[in-house]
Order: C-alpha cells, then structure tokens, then sequence
C-alpha cells in the first residue's frame, strides 16, 4: 500500500503548537496549495489543506515559519473522527507531515512581511533565489545579450571527437 503526499504551497496563518498532556509536541496549519488550472475569469484557485507535525519536527517548523511562508512538506494522509461537545460525530481528514522544507530565503520572507504578505522583488543588483531553490539573475538589459556574455558551448567544434565506450556508461 502507498499512502505519500507531497505538497509545496503557503501558510494560510503562523502555525498553532500546543503540548499534550504527556508533553509531546504538535503544531497543526492550513497550507494553500494552487490548483494548476485557471477559471473562465482567468483567476487560479486554491486547495487548502490541513496539516498536522509532531515533536521537534513541530517546534522548529513552528519556529521558523509564519503566515505566507512558502514550505514543501512530505507525509501521509490520515482520517480519523471524534465526538464533539454537543455529540455529533466529526470527521477529519489530514496530511500528517513527516519531512518539509523551506523554499524561500529569511530575507524573502521578511520582505513580504515588511510589505504586507505581498511579494517584494529584490534589488537588480543581486541574484535572488527562485521558488525551487536555484538562484535567477536579474534581467537589467532589455537589449539582446552581447556574445561575451552567452555560454560557451564546451562541445563546440574543439577539434577532438568525444570517446565514450559502453563501459563508460553508468546503465
């Protein structure tokens, strides 16, 4: 049987971390994931999906995210039902997080904060780092790239043929 989730969206709000009565730690959260299609008014929904993360997994996340934080997370999904105050039966339906990881910069972070949750971008003067944890330099010149600065392709008319025997083949 496989039961694996994986996830990369954004809090909905700061993480709530309580502690059992046998002092374990768990701390629960929304996390807005974006539907890959757009509707007829060309807007993009979003599924939101309750989370759970136990012990220190829990303390650190708690820790080091906040509302609008963009993380990865890996878990399984978990149903289980209970008996609220007034009787009824209440059905729950979760991801209980067993890895997650951060996918954007304190820096990033701290200026959407600064500007209200919106998405600032940084300065033209330094590389900043994508959603997926590669850096993107900035495009300062509108006019097309001078030679100098295009790659060089290593395989390029270098006057030597490229020796590859089966053997050198990792398959």
């Amino acid at each position: 049987m496989i039961n694996d989730v994986v996830l990369i969206g954004r809090l909905t709000r700061d993480p709530d971390l309580r502690t059992t009565g046998s002092g374990i730690s768990v701390a629960t959260f929304t996390l807005a994931v974006d539907r890959q299609y757009t509707n007829s008014q060309g807007e993009r929904g979003a599924d939101f999906i309750n989370c759970v993360i136990w012990r220190k997994a829990a303390e650190n996340f708690v820790n080091f995210t906040s509302k609008g934080s963009l993380v990865g997370i890996q878990g399984r999904l978990q149903s289980r039902s209970y008996d609220n105050k007034d009787g009824q039966r209440v059905y729950v339906t979760e991801v209980v997080v067993d890895n997650f990881s951060f996918l954007e910069s304190r820096r990033e972070r701290e200026n959407r904060q600064a500007n209200g949750g919106n998405f600032a971008p940084q300065s033209n003067d330094a590389p900043s780092t994508n959603n997926f944890g590669g850096n993107s330099a900035p495009n300062t010149n509108n006019a097309a790239p001078s030679s100098n600065t295009q790659a060089q392709d290593p395989f390029a008319d270098s006057g030597n043929s490229i020796d590859i025997s089966d053997d050198d083949l990792p398959f």
